[in-house]
C-alpha cells in the first residue's frame, strides 16, 4: 500500500527572467511503513520534493497524494492542520526551541493543537530514545546526538503518517550517522511510521528499504 503517489510532477521557480526546473516531470510513489532514501548533489531538488510532499509547495504541475488527500485541493488552514497532524519533521539543525525543556519541546507540536500527549506513548518514546534522564534539561545541555534523538521523538511524538527527515546526519561522521539511520529506523518501525530521509550522504541512502536518486529535477 502506498501512503504517497506523486504523478508529473514538476516545481518550477522564476529567478529574474530565468525560470529554474527544480522538479521537471516526478513520477513516484512511497509505500506505507517503509525507509526511502532519496538522493542527489546539492540542487538536485531534493528538499523542493521533500517540501511538495509537505504541502509547503504548491506543484507547478502534477498532483502529490499523501495518504489519501490530494493536497491540491486542500486550503492553507486545512494544509496547517495535515502537516500539524499526518506529518513529522526532522531537520539538520535540530530547530530545537532554547527556552524550553526537552520534554516541553517534545510535546510541543501537540500544544499547537491544543492536545495532550499519550502518557504510555510518551513514555516509550522517551525510553526507545534514550531520554528519561533528561526531560527537564535544556537544549544546550544535552549532546548533538541527544539533541536529534529529541527532534525525532518531537516528530513522532504526534503519531504522524509519514515522517520526512531532511539531512538529518548532515553533520555527523560515518559511525553518528549510522547509529541516527539506524535510530530512525528503529523507531518508525516501532511506531508503524513511513520515513523518507533526504540526504546527499550515499551511505546513508544505502540503510534504507529503497533508494530514489534526483539529477537536474528527474529521477535518474
Amino acid at each position: 500500500m502506498n501512503i504517497v503517489e506523486i504523478r508529473h510532477l514538476k516545481k518550477y521557480f522564476k529567478d529574474g527572467p530565468q525560470i529554474i526546473k527544480a522538479l521537471d516531470g516526478i513520477d513516484l510513489s512511497i509505500e506505507k511503513g517503509k525507509f526511502t532514501a532519496i538522493a542527489g548533489a546539492s540542487g538536485s531538488g531534493k528538499t523542493t520534493l521533500l517540501n511538495t510532499i509537505a504541502g509547503l509547495y504548491a506543484p507547478t504541475e502534477g498532483t502529490v497524494m499523501v495518504d489519501g488527500l490530494d493536497l491540491s485541493k486542500l486550503t492553507e488552514e486545512q494544509l496547517t492542520v495535515f502537516r500539524r497532524r499526518k506529518i513529522g519533521f526532522v531537520f539538520q539543525g535540530y530547530n530545537l526551541i532554547p527556552e524550553l525543556t526537552i520534554r516541553e519541546n517534545i510535546v510541543f507540536p501537540l500544544s499547537l493543537d491544543d492536545s495532550r500527549p499519550d502518557a504510555d506513548y510518551l513514555s516509550s518514546l522517551v525510553h526507545l530514545l534514550g531520554l528519561d534522564n533528561y526531560l527537564d534539561a535544556r537544549p544546550h545541555m544535552l549532546s548533538g546526538g541527544a539533541q536529534q534523538c529529541t527532534a525525532i521523538a518531537r516528530a513522532l511524538i504526534t503519531k504522524p503518517s509519514i515522517v520526512l527527515a531532511d539531512e538529518p546526519t548532515g553533520s555527523f561522521d560515518m559511525k553518528t550517522t549510522q547509529n541516527v539511520a539506524g535510530l530512525l529506523r528503529m523507531t518508525a518501525a516501532t511506531f508503524h511510521q513511513t520515513l523518507v530521509v533526504i540526504t546527499h550522504n550515499l551511505d546513508l541512502a544505502q540503510l534504507a528499504d529503497r533508494v530514489i536518486r534526483l539529477q537536474n529535477g528527474k529521477i535518474i
